[in-house]
Formats: C-alpha cells, structure tokens, sequence
C-alpha cells in the first residue's frame, strides 16, 4: 500500500454496468416529469419532504446505491435521515440512477436523506416502518463507511453491516447522562523515556492533531501511556478512540483509563460485552454521553463526537483485519478517519511494522521511539541458540531443550515464572538455499516456491511458473531445505524436565490473563501469553523456525512481532530477566531481537520490498475462484495500464490454515487465485476496476463465485 493510497478519502464511488447505461439515456431523453407523490394506495403521504432516500440492506455490489420511496403521513415524523427503516424491495422500490424496478421482500435499510421530489417518474413504493426513531448514520459515519467500501472493492451495505451493531430496544430506552466535564491536562508520566513524547502530549491537550508511530518500551505501562494520550485530547474539548486487537489488551486500556479519568469518561466496545451492552456503550458515544472509546476492531467506525485523536495498538495483529468483506483493516480506516476528520493519528507497538515505517518514511507520521540507553534499561538480556548448537548438544536431544535454555529456565525459576512460547502447529515449510539460508523465491515475480509433490520441480506460490534449475543468487548454492521444525516441546515434556515445578498453558482453548509472580512454567502459545505479575523472570521462544519458515512475506516480521511481544513481558535485564530464542543466531529477525531494534528490521524491510515490488510499496489484490474462473473475470476488468497479473495457481499449494486469510473456500473444493499488483499511486484505480467488473458481472447473473480482497493479509 502507498501511503498515499491508505490516507485517500473516497467519493460516490458507484458502479454502474455499462450494459445499463441505454436505460438513463432513455429516461433522459423521455422529459418525464419527477415524481410529486402525494398518496400511496388512498394514504396520505408527508406534506414536507414526501420522499426518503434509503440505503437498502442488499450487500451485492450491482445494487449498492440508493433507492427512492415514500413516506406515509404517520411515518413522517420518525423516518428521519439515519434511522432504521423496513422497505418493499421489488413491489415498486425504484433505483435512483437506473430508474427500474428490483425483485425481493421486505428489506432492512437506512434513510440518508428526505427530499422534495424524486428522480424516478413512476409512482414510488413507500416505507413500510420506521424500525426505530433513533438516527444511528449520520453523514460522517456514512461518508467513511463510503470510503472505506471504495478503498476495498466492497459495498456500502457489508461495510455499515460492520460499522452500525444490531439494534436492541431496552438499550435505546436507557436515559443517557450528560457528559462530565472535560478532565484537566495530563501530567507526562512515563512518556518523558520518549525523545518526543512530552511534545505529543502537549499538541494533543492543545487542540492540535500531531501524527506519530510510537515504539513502545517493553513492560506494562504501554496501557496508561494510551490513557494519558486520552486524557490530553479530552482536555481539549474532543473526543479519541483507542482499537486495540483483543480483549485482554483493551480490559488493560478500559483499568488505565478508569485510573486516570474516573468513572462515565468512555465507553469499552468489546464482543465479550454481549450485544445488548455493547449497543447500549455504543449509543452514549453516538449520544455525546462519553468522548472516549476503547474497544475491539469493529470499533475502529465508533461514532465519537469530535474526535480529536485515533490510536491503534499492535497493528500487526492478524485480529485487526476484519474478516467479513470488504476486509477492511483498523489501520487502514484510521489513518483514513485521521485524514477526514483532521484529527491526531497514534500507532503504537512494541515491534514495528513496514506499514509504520512507510508512514514515518513518506513524512505523514512522525517517530516517537526511546533513546538507546533508556531502551537497553527496560529490556532483557536475549541470547540464541543456532541450529549448530542443538546439533552437538545432548540435553537438546534427549529433554527436547537446549542446555542453555534448561539452565536459564532453572535459574529464572528461582525468583519467578518462566514464560515458554511454543508456535502452533500447521506452518507449511518454506524453502531456503541450504548452505545461506536465503529464502527461495522466483526469478519472474520474486514470490516464495513450494515444493511440488511427486516432483523436483519448484512451484511459484504467485504467478504458477515452475523452476527445475534454481541457483541461489546470494551465495551460487543448488541444494534447498525446509526451514520449519514443528511444535515439539509440551506442557508434559516440561513437566518431566522439571517435575517439581507447576505447569501452566495459555492457547487457543483456553486463554491465561494473568499468572501470580510465583515459580511456574507458562506454556504459551503466541499472542495468548499472559502478564505476570512483577514480570516474568525469564522466557524461552522455542522452535523459532516455525515462525520464520512460515510461507508468508511477514514471516520475519510477525516472527520478531511475536518474539518481542512475548520478551517484553519479561523483567528488564538489571532484574535478571534473560530471553532465550531458538533460531539461527544470523538471521535478521533474530539479530533485530538481539538488539531490540524492531525499527530498524522495518526499515531494512521496506526497502526490500520497494526494490522488489512488494507490499506496501506496491498494492496488490487477492482475485480467487473456482478453476477457470479467475481469467474468465480478469478478461472483463479495465485494470490500470501498470498493472501486473500474478498467476492464477492452485489453491492447493496453500495449507488449509491459511484459506481463510487469503479468501480461499473450505479445503476439498478446486479453486485457484491470482495476485493483481501495482505500483504506488495506482491502488484507488486497481480498487474501482474490480469492483466495478464485480458489479457488472453479478448485474449479468453469474452463477460462479468470485471473491476479491484488496490488500489480503496473506499473500505467501
């Protein structure tokens, strides 16, 4: 992604099938005078403004646009602009643009506007009820729901589907009380470790809307740091919204903030809420009861008043791209939020993804990161273990542990918890240069190879070409090796390790929030480790190729993501705290651990990718389709002229734990996709072709899915 792109508000954005076009010619032509209703059936209709432009719910791109009807005199005073309505789609329902009629039943919808007149010249249908005189769209969540749809080839119904929770009747009875005074500035707290973090404080409390990418120090006071950002944009007069990737960071976030400001200042947007409270916690921010949000991804389109500061936490969190279309991320619509509203932009992380560091490299966010000295103060000590030393060592292959990470274990265990974080299993390997360890991509389009079954040949992941003569560009070496070990150690080989020590496990079942400060084994698997009390004494992060050998262009990326993540848990080095990473001591990722310098692996990263093409320099979109289907739909889309095909290959080559990140169906169906990239500058074009081929061949009837993700979170 451009940042360009990513910060690129939308239009209309409608896409109309050409093969409709005669249709407004000839309604044009006709000079049929708009329609003036008056009555509906014998009915009286509303004096003033007798017609409500709705939104209807249909969720299919040839539909998305709006629709006229009337409304009956007894509707009048409720069916106001953003309310819920239930129309008759198909018995008279006309579109605006197309001026014909459309099949269905009754249908869920949204009145943008009351008009004078329509546009149609026939007679219009009329509401059939105003499900609630609550306005819950307004024109700025309209306006970004639009944008948003835009940017990622979606309709505008899938994204207020996302954006706008269900409704529930008790929550709206709920009398809401004014909302409290604005609390006074902020003292800096412990953003004075940061070089500029006074200085974000102070434009923030000063009505300004600074834009920063913030590297956060390791420990626990990453939470009150977002509190006290908070706190100096109410103080202000306006309102923030903090969007973090799960509940257990945003209940850290909702304590910081309750510490700070007290109680009725904001509002937690949470699943683990329940519907009812989530609607009602969403109705006082739509209200202006509260200013502040806190909350989970579908809390990035929360309706703050005034809104003076987004911030998004650990954006490289799979948990922050949404997995119904359009796919949106909370990175991506803050930053467009940031640009719309005018307001203050925070990107916070203790790693540091290319899509941050693009944003500090394009000059539209400023760095907030620690100096050197302070950052060596607050981490732990980390040391590797290399495949070299697991070969010799004889506890690694009798216990399953390398020696040096049995004797930390055994000394960390003496003062506190040891956190073990072990990948899940499913990785599928990836290929390497056996003698370098440089990853084996393709010579055409520099995507990973797969190794072909009952083959020698090599595979693109991307464009499908095959390799029967790769060399290695770096050092000349032929031979190739999986780079993935799969998940060995358990919470019972642990155990026997050290059999007089309590085990504990935090995963996918059942996730740990906090363990006590005592002597225990944590077995974690990533992104679930939970936060010791005073702090973990040591940590191991075990069979480090799993995450590096995942067939993914993050891979060294998320694997550093997830090493940090789980390393900052750990106490700082004068405590003792010590990490110890299984992985090769050589390779980047592991070297950036060594040093704590996330920032630096970014920015090494992203002038890669630029060099190569890659995201987010470039944009790409994920097209998949049932085999045949995938050129049949690219032969009908108007792409940008610097536009690149990848492809389309067999979805088989991607494991089935990955289908559902890169818009793959159920395993056993045969479907393949192809990869459209293009350079910057070109991605609100590439967005616009395929959305509207999309629309023009549902408009058609075609019977054969296709499913489009612009930006997918998995490209291989």
């Amino acid at each position: 992604m451009s940042s360009e792109d990513g910060k690129r508000g939308g239009g209309a954005g409608d896409a109309v099938p050409e093969q409709l076009a005669f249709i407004r010619e000839a309604v044009r032509k006709a000079k049929v005078p708009k329609a003036k209703p008056r009555t509906w059936r014998g009915a009286a209709l509303a004096k003033e403004l007798p017609v409500a432009r709705v939104l209807v719910d249909k969720g299919v791109l040839h539909l998305d646009r709006y629709f006229d009807y009337a409304v009956p005199e007894e509707l009048d005073a409720d069916a106001q602009p953003g309310v819920r309505v239930r129309v008759r789609f198909g018995a008279g329902a006309h579109n605006v643009r197309e001026g014909r009629r459309e099949g269905g039943g009754l249908r869920d919808g949204f009145i943008v506007e009351r008009l004078a007149e329509s546009d149609y010249a026939g007679p219009l249908a009329a509401l059939a009820q105003v499900v609630s005189p609550e306005p819950v769209l307004d024109p700025e969540l309209l306006g970004l729901a639009r944008a948003v749809a835009d940017r990622y080839a979606g309709s505008l119904a899938d994204v207020l589907q996302l954006a706008v929770p269900p409704r529930h009747a008790r929550a709206e009875a709920v009398e809401m009380a004014e909302p409290l005074p604005a609390p006074d500035a902020p003292e800096p707290g412990s953003w004075r470790r940061y070089a500029r973090g006074e200085g974000f404080l102070r434009a923030l409390a000063g009505g300004g809307a600074p834009r920063a990418v913030w590297t956060a120090l390791p420990g626990p006071d990453w939470a009150e740091e977002i509190g006290r950002a908070v706190q100096a944009t109410l103080s202000s007069g306006r309102g923030a919204l903090v969007v973090v990737p799960a509940g257990r960071p945003a209940a850290r976030v909702d304590e910081a903030l309750r510490r700070l400001l007290g109680e009725g200042q904001h509002a937690l947007l949470t699943a683990e809420a329940g519907p009812e409270r989530r609607y009602r916690e969403w109705l006082a921010v739509r209200r202006g009861a509260v200013r502040a949000v806190v909350g989970t991804r579908a809390a990035m389109f929360a309706p703050v008043q005034n809104l003076g500061l987004v911030v998004v936490w650990d954006d490289g969190d799979a948990g922050h791209s949404d997995d119904n279309a359009p796919f949106p991320h909370v990175r991506e619509v803050l930053e467009l939020r940031a640009a719309r509203d005018k307001c203050g932009f925070l990107l916070g992380s203790w790693s540091c993804t290319v899509e941050a560091a693009q944003l500090v490299e394009s000059g539209w966010a400023a760095p907030i990161v620690a100096g050197r000295e302070q950052v060596r103060a607050t981490a732990p000590l980390v040391r590797t273990v290399g495949d070299g030393e697991l070969a010799r060592d004889e506890a690694a292959r009798a216990a399953r542990l390398p020696s040096l990470a049995w004797q930390v274990a055994r000394d960390g265990l003496r003062s506190g918890p040891v956190l073990v974080q072990v990948p899940r299993r499913g990785y599928v390997p990836r290929l390497a240069c056996a003698r370098c360890r440089e990853p084996a991509r393709c010579r055409h389009c520099a995507g990973p190879f797969e190794a072909r079954e009952g083959t020698s040949a090599l595979l693109c992941g991307w464009c499908g070409r095959e390799e029967d003569s790769w060399h290695c560009p770096e050092c000349g070496g032929f031979r190739l090796r999986a780079r993935v070990v799969g998940a060995r150690r358990t919470a019972e080989e642990l155990g026997r390790a050290f059999p007089a020590v309590p085990v504990r496990t935090s995963g996918r079942e059942h996730v740990l929030d906090t363990v006590p400060g005592t002597p225990a084994l944590v077995v974690s698997t990533p992104g679930a480790e939970p936060v010791a009390e005073g702090g973990y004494a040591a940590a191991l992060l075990l069979d480090g190729w799993a995450m590096l050998g995942r067939p993914d262009l993050r891979a060294g990326e998320e694997a550093l993501r997830r090493w940090i993540g789980a390393a900052a848990l750990v106490r700082d080095q004068e405590a003792g705290g010590t990490v110890v990473v299984v992985a090769e001591p050589t390779l980047r990722p592991v070297q950036a651990l060594v040093r704590w310098d996330p920032v630096g692996h970014a920015v090494r990263e992203l002038a890669e990718r630029a060099e190569l093409g890659f995201p987010p320099v470039s944009r790409m979109a994920a097209v998949s389709a049932v085999v045949g289907g995938v050129a049949d739909f690219l032969a009908g889309v108007e792409l940008p002229p610097d536009a690149e095909v990848l492809g389309p290959v067999p979805l088989a080559v991607i494991d089935a734990g990955r289908q559902r990140r890169v818009g793959a169906p159920p395993a056993g169906e045969r479907w393949e996709r192809a990869l459209v990239r293009v350079p910057p500058g070109s991605g609100a074009a590439l967005a616009a072709a395929l959305k509207s081929a999309q629309a023009a061949r549902m408009a058609r009837g075609g019977s054969d899915e296709v499913r489009i993700r612009v930006d997918p979170l998995d490209i291989g």
